[in-house]
């Protein structure tokens, strides 16, 4: 017979459950109070992000090498803006390529696909592919093309409330400045964390796109940067940045040997970054568990959109990080983790 260890109080129990109902209920309304912000907080928590990434410059400028706080602020600000304006740039352009091709695809798109349903009408099979041909030419593919590049332009846009953030992080700031060893503790994992996983997603990003342009595909500009993007979000992001040049080079391409090359030169890279590179120089600082990453995705998607999803991981693990130091909280950092905690039982007496 097993009995738990430290026989657990009705009083105790009850205790726990009204704690668990009163975490549930604050749950809930800090994601109402955070969706019904989402102007405000997701630039704020992207400053954040970027605050933790550029202290360690801003550091060596200060502390190392004895250039005045001021002059070390404001090169940190200017490499902010210039990442910012860099990354709006790209997008930009990527915008405009992409509405200007709009037509172009789209009479490439209506081709394969005719080519497609003839082996269907070879063997007499109507799967409706006339009419669906017919969407084809109808599409108003450029407008979808615009609209969404805006989207997301207008998100980068927001990069002077962004910056004004960054400010006032950095002038409350006091570099050297001593403090706890658990706050100590936690700032070099977040920062660690944030560096590394940024410098990760960028080098992703940069030998993707180089690889689709070498090869010489299509918008190899635009899924660069999504790969960018993308390395964000562990283990699903990399598929679908694998994955998302396969439309433009079954339209682009008529030899199947150009397609695989699409998919398994970047793969490749995803395979050997993801798997190899970013867990030797991040350590623990991810540890989340898939279960766990899903769950964020989902959770963060539904208060912050797409950006929720793109910022899911980075927060969760900022989370789990902050948790684990804690006492109180680590359980739920080993939760989070995919860790359970260990049952304690014994073997009653017979």
């Amino acid at each position: 017979m097993l009995r738990v260890s430290g026989s657990t109080t009705l009083k105790e129990e009850q205790n726990w459950l009204v704690t668990a109902s009163l975490m549930t209920l604050a749950s809930v309304a800090l994601a109402a109070a955070l969706a019904y912000t989402r102007a405000v907080m997701v630039p704020f928590v992207l400053a954040l992000f970027i605050f933790f990434l550029i202290t360690p410059l801003n550091d060596l400028l200060h502390l190392k090498w004895r250039v005045p706080r001021w002059l070390a602020a404001f090169v940190s600000l200017l490499l902010v803006a210039g990442m910012l304006g860099l990354l709006g740039l790209l997008i930009t352009t990527s915008a405009s390529g992409l509405g200007d091709s709009a037509d172009i695809y789209r009479e490439k798109l209506v081709g394969f696909a005719e080519r497609v349903f003839a082996v269907l009408d070879r063997y007499n099979l109507d799967l409706g592919q006339r009419d669906f041909v017919a969407s084809l030419q109808q599409l108003p593919l450029g407008r979808i093309l615009r609209t969404t590049a805006g989207t997301v332009v207008g998100l980068v846009t927001n990069g002077f409330l962004v910056l004004i953030f960054v400010v006032f992080l950095l002038l409350g700031r006091k570099p050297g400045r001593a403090h706890t060893k658990l706050y100590a503790e936690i700032d070099a994992k977040i920062k660690r964390f944030i560096v590394t996983k940024f410098f990760v997603s960028a080098t992703t990003g940069i030998l993707v796109g180089s690889i689709l342009s070498i090869i010489g595909l299509d918008l190899a500009l635009v899924f660069g940067v999504l790969a960018f993007l993308l390395n964000f979000i562990p283990n699903i992001g990399s598929v679908i940045a694998t994955f998302l040049p396969v439309p433009v080079a079954l339209v682009q391409y008529d030899g199947l040997a150009m397609i695989l090359l699409v998919v398994l030169l970047p793969g490749s890279v995803q395979v050997i970054i993801g798997n190899v590179v970013e867990p030797k120089l991040m350590g623990t600082g991810l540890d989340l568990s898939p279960v766990t990453i899903l769950l964020a995705l989902v959770l963060w998607g539904l208060i912050w959109g797409v950006v929720g999803m793109l910022l899911a991981a980075p927060i969760t693990a900022v989370l789990r990080i902050v948790l684990a130091q804690f006492e109180t909280t680590r359980s739920v950092g080993e939760l989070l983790a995919g860790r359970f905690p260990a049952d304690h039982v014994q073997e009653a007496p017979a």
